[in-house]
């Protein structure tokens, strides 16, 4: 295959030798399962990502997500409200609960949860809200955080997606009651699976060690009904490296996002409002007055990949099948389109993308 029509991959996982060799060290240990890599993963992140909130370490971001629900008390006859705009993981671990995830239309600008429809939406069985950071954008917290607290609800965050994003150098994660981040193999960091939660109470902080450990803290002490969704030593070390690369990683997709925003022409490009960082763990645009998946295939073609995050809002998928009428997601999902911006693009590469989209945009104008 010609250089010319080598793919540009819209995600590009970066593992290194450092992490290989932090591996192997572990695997001499024989050390395999939870252990002291997992606590000191959750000191560094504490320190480096969340201000130095309390940090769990867990198996995947899903488990993140339904632990921190589980651990506040969420369950039967409970509604928490969730943006349909997003991945599927966000009201499964709100439905896992045994609650009612009740689904929220989003801010056209930013692709996150809208405030207003947060606030139109509170009932009587409301007990909390998830904000999703997503594509690596910070919702807009402050609002949200004024319906909250005017509601007298909990409040969430779903920071999959998010890892180092911030609003006035506050960073996501520590706007909540708790928050949940993922390290899924595509995320700005990864440890090859595996998630954290992020709280403030030392009381939750306690119960959620004990969730993610068969319900006890002491070996066959059992206190309470517990899961396995550990985090082995093994992914806990690969995290650790990652997180020393996260803020150069980030600066690269934000420089990569940058040179896009500038040079893209007919298409609409993402833009974060002034204070806010956005980490671009996805670049996503939106393609209007054109069939975006056709876009999408002649991209392809001209040897550029992309990514439909999200084809099919939450609300519509088989396993929820609402009826509900949210005109903002229904439209995103018709129009989004995620380009490449990792931090392993080439100049030459970025030059590419923006040829071609502006090519196939100029073509359907």
């Amino acid at each position: 295959m010609s250089m010319s029509k080598k793919m540009i991959n819209v995600a590009s996982p970066d593992i290194g030798r450092k992490e290989r060799r932090a591996v192997n060290k572990v695997l001499k240990s024989r050390g395999l399962a939870q252990g002291p890599q997992v606590l000191e993963f959750e000191n560094e992140f504490s320190k480096l990502a969340v201000d130095n909130f309390r940090c769990i370490a867990v198996n995947s971001g899903t488990s993140a997500l339904h632990l921190m629900l589980l651990a506040y008390g969420i369950g039967k006859g409970d509604e928490v409200i969730v943006p349909s705009f997003s991945f599927a993981a966000t009201a499964n671990a709100v439905a896992l609960t045994g609650a009612k995830p009740v689904f929220v239309d989003i801010d056209p600008h930013s692709f996150c949860v809208d405030p207003q429809a947060i606030d139109a939406a509170v009932t009587g069985k409301t007990r909390a809200v998830m904000a999703v950071h997503l594509y690596g954008m910070p919702a807009n917290m402050k609002q949200i955080i004024a319906v909250a607290n005017k509601h007298d609800i909990l409040l969430f965050e779903d920071a999959a997606q998010a890892h180092g994003a911030g609003i006035d150098k506050t960073p996501v994660g520590t706007f909540g009651d708790a928050a949940a981040f993922s390290f899924y193999p595509t995320k700005n960091m990864t440890s090859g699976e595996g998630g954290m939660i992020v709280v403030y109470d030392a009381g939750i902080e306690r119960t959620c060690r004990m969730l993610r450990n068969q319900g006890m803290e002491k070996r066959y002490q059992n206190e309470i009904v517990g899961l396995n969704n550990r985090m082995t030593d093994i992914h806990a070390t690969i995290g650790r490296v990652q997180l020393t690369k996260l803020n150069k990683y980030n600066n690269y997709r934000i420089e990569n996002a940058r040179f896009l925003n500038e040079n893209l022409e007919g298409v609409v490009v993402p833009k974060a409002p002034k204070g806010y960082k956005h980490v671009y763990h996805q670049y996503t645009i939106r393609v209007v007055d054109q069939d975006r998946d056709k876009f999408s295939q002649e991209l392809e073609k001209l040897g550029v990949g992309s990514g439909v995050y999200y084809p099919t809002p939450i609300h519509k998928l088989p396993s929820y099948n609402s009826k509900l009428d949210l005109p903002e997601t229904d439209k995103a999902a018709r129009e989004v389109l995620s380009l490449p911006v990792h931090p392993k693009l080439t100049t030459r590469e970025l030059h590419k993308i923006v040829i071609s989209v502006n090519k196939l945009a100029k073509a359907g104008s």
